[in-house]
């Protein structure tokens, strides 16, 4: 709501919906001059004006986000999902927008995975990647009911992303909660094998992860490589055989997201990451439809 209100020229918010009448998000809607309801998607189908409404970012649970889906089926409403429920096509705005404009349910999979999917797929543009492993480190203050809910989803869905939109063959994925205090920002760990025998390859490999940093991070501001790319050999890899392909290299991407702080802490950047792919993902759709008219 809040980056739609600051940033957004192509999207009008007309309401926000919640299921706890005291939130806090709820109270700073309606100060904003923000319709609200906490009675969730029953009361936001019976609010004034929801025919008009043309997409619904949904930022509740896998679970909660299936019962949504089906009871906004018949309205014809957009839905854009903040959650790993994953029901329509696996959506990361630097690599694959443009395939899905038309779908019903767009699917953001995970913070996780929109930190990390555009560096695998990054890599597999200049070498294939058969082995993919990423590790996303949040803090644990960041961590709300409905994420800590969502942990089996989280690496199902970012694995499987991984290799549908990444391009690996394989691909693995880990969350770590952090418990630290102070709290830290979200870290980003990507791994990929790879055959990169040869010095210009490497190269290629670098700059292409480079360029794709700068480009999420045209959407997320926070978004930024921590280490310079990391290219070792794996002689005695345990991965050096990936089915029946050989690789040679280990590519190691160390990232960090901070958030914007618009209202959610700074450390929380993968709270950010998400909001943020998922305004970039609206903002296409309203374009589109605006052109066709």
């Amino acid at each position: 709501m809040i980056k739609m209100l600051r940033h957004s020229d192509q999207l009008e918010i007309a309401a926000m919906v919640g299921i706890d009448p005291a939130s806090d998000g709820l109270a700073r809607a309606e100060r904003l001059g923000v319709a609200t309801t906490a009675a969730g998607v029953e009361g936001l189908i019976v609010l004034p004006g929801f025919e008009d409404i043309e997409i619904v970012f949904d930022a509740t649970s896998a679970k909660a986000h299936r019962a949504n889906a089906g009871r906004l089926a018949g309205y014809g409403t957009r839905l854009i999902d903040l959650t790993p429920a994953a029901l329509g096509p696996y959506v990361v705005p630097a690599v694959n927008l443009d395939l899905h404009l038309d779908a019903p349910n767009l699917n953001m999979v995970t913070c996780g995975g929109q930190a990390t999917i555009p560096v695998v797929a990054a890599v597999a543009e200049v070498a294939p990647v058969q082995y993919a492993e990423i590790v996303a480190s949040i803090a644990s203050k960041s961590a709300g009911p409905g994420t800590r809910a969502n942990i089996d989803e989280f690496t199902e869905t970012t694995a499987r992303a991984i290799e549908s939109v990444g391009g690996a063959a394989r691909g693995k994925a880990v969350i770590i909660l952090n418990p630290a205090e102070p709290a830290l920002i979200m870290r980003d760990t990507v791994f990929c094998l790879v055959d990169a025998a040869s010095p210009r390859r490497r190269a290629d490999i670098a700059a292409s992860v480079e360029r794709m940093v700068a480009q999420v991070a045209g959407y997320v501001p926070g978004y930024r490589l921590k280490r310079q790319v990391q290219i070792t050999p794996v002689a005695d890899h345990p991965h050096t055989l990936v089915g029946d392909r050989a690789v040679t290299h280990q590519v190691t991407v160390l990232l960090e997201v901070e958030g914007a702080g618009h209202y959610l802490p700074s450390y929380a950047g993968n709270l950010d990451i998400m909001t943020s792919a998922a305004l970039r993902v609206g903002e296409q759709l309203a374009a589109r439809a605006l052109e066709a008219r």
